[in-house]
């Protein structure tokens, strides 16, 4: 039997766990021989000659509720609220009289309430301020800029295919000092994974890459990956694509195996500067499950009490990767 169907009859199984052998973590086979930079490097130029619309994400939709939230993206200073019939709006966060931050401004009835002087924004050009275009795709809300993207603008972000119902979201965001382009090296880099974060990933194998090519057909690029996750001495084996949609976006697709259909979207999105002058990027991930199992559904009533704990589980993973991530600006700045 081959690999790739020893693997298939494995994550077949009903029952998707398996017991895990114990080993040590410098056992392992090493990967520097396969991850090759070229690869990599040729992929991530590959994903940022794609369009983005100027569409960036910046919140986890449930963030945005009924108070405004003030944020920053590429160095954009902005507010977002909800308008009267709960639409998204995201507007700069200079109130056009004397400057005043709306992100400490009130919402009433849809309507931003500046608390120096009572002036009422909305959804309505108010002289040079205006909203931006945005967009709430149920998980993840957007804001288009585009004196920062540059590009042709689009209608609505450029969206991956995302799992149908039942599904479970979470949203993590981690900020670091690197740019988005470190953040989409790291995601490009599937061979780092078991080493780099044995807590949650083992037995990882990957089953093909793209060649180091600068022009390959978008439905060939992309990374096939054999890997076991984690949940102490048990793990679940699955086979995962990982593609780059977008220039600041890698997404991973579970294609076989428990969880078949979920989807881990990590977004690059750029903050601005610090003070220190270094630029600031938001790691941005959404983590969609979905399962085939008839009780998964049932399973959405303790969404409250498992979304906290899928946030953790990311925040983990990046707080590793970052370093990776901040590693490759430091080296490449």
């Amino acid at each position: 039997m081959s690999k790739l169907a020893e693997i298939r009859a494995n994550v077949a199984k009903a029952w998707p766990f398996e017991s895990l052998p114990s080993a040590a973590w410098s056992s392992q086979k090493p990967t520097y021989g396969d991850a090759s930079p070229a690869v990599i490097n040729a992929a991530l130029l590959r994903a940022q000659r794609r369009p983005s619309g100027n569409w960036y994400p910046f919140a986890d939709s449930s963030q945005i509720g009924a108070k405004s939230v003030g944020t920053s993206v590429a160095g954009v200073q902005m507010v977002a609220w909800r308008g009267d019939e709960g639409q998204l709006l995201v507007a700069p966060r200079a109130c056009p009289h004397l400057g005043a931050d709306l992100a400490t401004a009130p919402v009433e009835c849809g309507t931003l309430v500046c608390p120096w002087h009572g002036l009422r924004l909305s959804d309505r050009r108010h002289g040079a301020w205006k909203p931006f275009p945005s967009h709430d795709d149920g998980v993840l809300c957007w804001v288009r800029l585009d004196a920062v993207g540059g590009e042709t603008p689009t209608d609505a972000p450029i969206a991956s295919v995302r799992p149908g119902h039942p599904q479970l979201a979470a949203v993590t965001r981690v900020d670091g000092v690197c740019e988005p382009c470190d953040v989409v090296a790291n995601r490009l880099d599937p061979w780092h994974g078991a080493w780099f974060h044995p807590h949650s990933f083992t037995q990882l194998e990957v089953l093909s890459a793209p060649p180091a090519d600068e022009d390959l057909p978008e439905a060939d690029d992309r990374f096939l990956v054999a890997v076991t996750f984690r949940i102490g001495r048990l793990g679940i084996p699955v086979i995962a694509e990982f593609t780059a949609p977008g220039p600041r976006t890698v997404v991973m697709h579970i294609v076989e195996g428990e969880g078949q259909g979920s989807v881990v979207e990590t977004h690059g999105t750029p903050v601005g500067l610090g003070r220190d002058g270094l630029p600031r990027t938001a790691v941005i991930e959404a983590t969609i499950a979905h399962s085939d199992r008839p009780n998964f559904g049932k399973s959405l009533l303790a969404g409250p009490l498992i979304r906290p704990l899928m946030r953790r589980s990311a925040s983990r993973l990046w707080r590793d990767d970052l370093e990776y991530a901040e590693r490759l600006f430091e080296l490449r700045c």
